[in-house]
């Protein structure tokens, strides 16, 4: 009778959930003005218009959602970006199908102190840039409703800050924008009376589900019905009390991101809220002073860092924008990504679990030190919102609790002490919140003993030393930790620059045996060029130690993408830190290259020098070609001359022994190669020009159109020579019927940077006539009519 009587009340569950709506959720990105600006208050945003005007007078402009105020001025050159307040306005016919249902406003993510009204009644605030928060507006619109101003829609105000602030974090000295907008997407939700607000999810042969319930009226009478769905889609247990036991697990990998789903029913009067979560099952260890196991195999954890910004967008980027970097990350072999510095988005999150890439994910406590205690409830408030809107993916795996709070300035001293104490208070925290991961950060010598995984500063090669004294500088650090792993390394690049004088260094220490030529070769070459050549030299070398460290858990190198930072005014695109293997808008350098020939599965091949459209050097001289391939072997042909088979091996530096000396002819030469990986044959080609003539002091800028869209600058010296290794600091200009592409962070979409071996070049959009210039300090403007 017991168990009769169990099947019936599910069936009936079943028929409710049948009979009724689910929750409903629309993403709210047209229709919306906006202000740079802070009003007088929210009057101003929702005042009738008069005949004359006004009363309304501030200028409103057409914005979609996601939206970032900071778009463009991030990397303008001068000013720096906007800090400050902005309004956004819109009117919603809001009609909720639910009787005595709920509707809200989840926001996914914006910056970074948010206030929302309906019409002029404040509904809610919060404070935070990059935690999901929700506002109830039920109350306030059905109360606007009822006045003579409503005529079938309803106005929605919304103002957002981000303000200097030195009592909240990230502080401003932290080495990225903090962005101001709703960057984000925006939702309104229409929700039952009662409905659910989280899930909690833990995995191992037993699952267990806690469900949350968003329950304002305080309903007793609920039913909660959940079920598990395998890899397939296909339904493999329901319960209703959430929990079940699991046979024929498919783990959670990398290379097998197997994911399961659940679902979690809540009904009430009719009315079934039902909440999906993808979840995976996986176990992980760090082992001491060790490797990193996952599913009880070593796993060199293997990847990169990622900012929430992107050219001519900021911080607002749109699905398909966070999905096509996500899957380039991926395709370049990483198997890692720390999300630097802050919660990111949801969507980043469900591609990690999606696409395989585990995660080290922190809040914003980075630099200036710990302020008062309201900074402290909003660090620890973030720290609880991350994990617990986090807490399903099984891609996760570390819990960041601050990055380089060893970096003072934002109070005065920097207490130690008080530091070591919030920071044990935020671990036993993630702790209690979350048993089943562990806790990190990256930086802050005098707290590495306080958390899980500690990752020190080890720049070798830009910041510190040379880059050959990696592994040793590596193992000493693993002896002062119980768990370590390596995050941040690399350096800076110039997109476009090469160095010949880099490459004649390396070719010098191959002529001599031994890793000492090598280490006289690093300390030679570092001198801060900038060049795509110097910082493939030094991830080449960082890459293939990694391969023979049995102690190493992993590393993730810094960063991926070129970002806007407002402390580095003085690099060769102004405001933008320049350590990402692609530019700010997704365009890859060599070095994106070299890392997928150590991490990529799937057979590629390139050959250097991609960008890099002219070499130089004497007649007859031999010039290094270097190929990136995880090819068991290359031929390289120049001109159609073999210059024969090098067979691959990761500890035969550099260019795991792709590489050959090459005399090129003067004027074009084809290169290519062709790899071989089993019955696999791929093949890259490239045509440069060898320039032999030799130039003098830089006297005068070329400057050419090579499309329509495309202006060039060459810097040559008096007789017409271009000045192959001129970095000169440059600035563009257009007077006429047209307009530069600017203020996008790149190296064709930037007013002032410095020079690339000598040119430079800039989008141009033009609508008639116009004259784009050219000037630098002590040479004479240039001059190019476009028609």
């Amino acid at each position: 009778m017991k168990n009769t009587h169990h099947i019936k009340g599910i069936l009936l569950l079943c028929f409710l959930m049948n009979m009724v709506q689910a929750q409903v959720s629309t993403r709210l990105n047209g229709n919306w003005e906006f202000i740079k600006q802070d009003l007088g208050g929210v009057w101003e945003a929702v005042r009738p218009l008069t005949k004359t005007g006004p009363e309304n007078y501030p200028l409103w402009h057409r914005v979609s959602l996601p939206h970032c105020m900071n778009a463009e001025d991030a990397v303008d050159f001068e000013p720096n970006y906007y800090q400050g307040a902005g309004w956004y306005r819109t009117q919603l016919a809001i009609d909720n199908p639910y009787k005595n249902g709920r509707t809200l406003l989840h926001f996914e993510g914006a910056g970074q102190k948010t206030e929302v009204y309906v019409y002029t009644t404040k509904v809610g605030e919060h404070v935070g840039g990059y935690d999901e928060f929700t506002m109830d507006i039920t109350d306030a619109v059905a109360a606007f409703k009822k006045t003579k101003q409503f005529n079938g829609r309803v106005p929605i105000v919304i103002r957002v800050d981000n303000a200097r602030d030195l009592q909240m974090i990230p502080s401003n000295l932290s080495d990225f924008v903090v962005y101001g907008g709703i960057y984000r997407y925006l939702n309104l939700v229409y929700a039952p009376a009662v409905s659910i607000d989280k899930l909690f999810v833990t995995t191992g042969n037993q699952v267990d589900v806690k469900v949350r319930l968003y329950n304002p009226g305080n309903a007793t009478d609920v039913k909660i019905l959940t079920r598990l769905y395998n890899p397939s889609g296909k339904q493999i247990a329901q319960s209703e009390t959430g929990s079940f036991t699991v046979k024929n697990i498919q783990y959670w990998s990398p290379d097998a991101p197997h994911l399961y789903k659940v679902e979690v029913l809540a009904i009430h009067e009719g009315d079934t809220a039902v909440k999906k979560e993808a979840i995976g099952f996986r176990h992980f260890e760090f082992v001491e002073k060790g490797p990193f196991m996952l599913n009880a195999k070593r796993l060199l954890l293997r990847g990169t860092h990622r900012h929430e910004d992107g050219a001519g967008v900021g911080a607002a980027l749109t699905e398909d924008m966070i999905r096509k970097e996500m899957v380039l990350i991926k395709s370049m072999g990483a198997n890692f990504i720390r999300l630097g510095h802050y919660q990111q988005s949801r969507i980043v999150l469900d591609l990690c679990d999606s696409l395989g890439l585990l995660v080290w994910e922190e809040i914003p406590w980075c630099r200036g030190g710990l302020g008062a205690n309201g900074y402290k409830e909003q660090a620890q408030r973030m720290l609880t919102n991350m994990i617990e809107q986090h807490y399903n993916h099984p891609s996760i795996i570390l819990w960041g609790l601050g990055n380089e709070n060893d970096w003072p300035g934002d109070q005065p001293g920097l207490d130690k002490e008080a530091i070591r104490a919030f920071m044990k208070e935020l671990h036993d925290r993630a702790h209690a919140l979350d048993p089943s991961r562990k806790t990190s950060i990256r930086r802050c010598e005098f707290c590495r003993d306080i958390i899980d995984v500690y990752s020190p500063s080890i720049w070798m090669g830009w910041y510190k030393g040379i880059f050959t004294d990696y592994k040793n500088e590596s193992k000493q650090e693993v002896g002062k930790s119980n768990y370590f792993f390596h995050a941040e390394w690399g350096g800076d690049s110039h997109a476009g620059r090469h160095s010949e004088a880099i490459e004649t260094m390396l070719q010098q220490a191959l002529q001599q045996p031994g890793d000492s030529a090598f280490a006289r070769f690093a300390q030679q070459a570092k001198n801060n060029d900038w060049s795509e050549t110097y910082i493939c030299n030094l991830f080449d070398w960082h890459l293939k130690e990694q391969e023979t460290m049995p102690w190493l858990s992993g590393s993730a190198f810094w960063t991926f993408k070129d970002f806007a930072t407002p402390v580095r005014r003085e690099n060769p695109l102004p405001y933008v830190n320049q350590k990402g293997v692609v530019q700010r808008d997704g365009r890859l350098k060599e070095s994106f290259y070299l890392f997928q020939s150590y991490w990529s599965q799937q057979p590629m091949i390139h050959i250097y020098g991609h960008s890099w459209p002219v070499r130089w050097g004497n007649k007859g001289e031999e010039k290094l070609v270097k190929v990136y391939s995880n090819c068991d072997e290359a031929e390289l042909f120049v001109n159609g001359q073999s210059y024969g088979v090098r067979k691959r091996n990761s500890q035969d530096y550099p260019a795991a022994g792709l590489r050959w000396n090459v005399v090129f002819n003067e004027g074009n030469n084809l290169i290519k190669a062709v790899g071989k990986k089993g019955r696999v044959q791929i093949t890259d080609t490239l045509t440069q020009i060898y320039q032999t003539a030799k130039w003098g002091a830089p006297a005068r800028f070329l400057l050419k159109q090579i499309d329509p869209e495309t202006v060039e600058a060459v810097l040559t010296d008096a007789q017409g020579v271009p000045c192959l290794d001129a970095m000169n600091n440059i600035c563009f200009g257009l007077t006429g019927d047209g307009r530069l592409i600017i203020n996008q962070g790149t190296v064709t979409g930037s007013s002032n940077l410095q020079l690339a071996n000598g040119r430079a070049r800039i989008k141009v959009e033009r609508e008639g006539r116009c004259i784009v210039t050219v000037c630098a300090e002590g040479l004479p403007t240039a001059f190019l009519e476009i028609e």
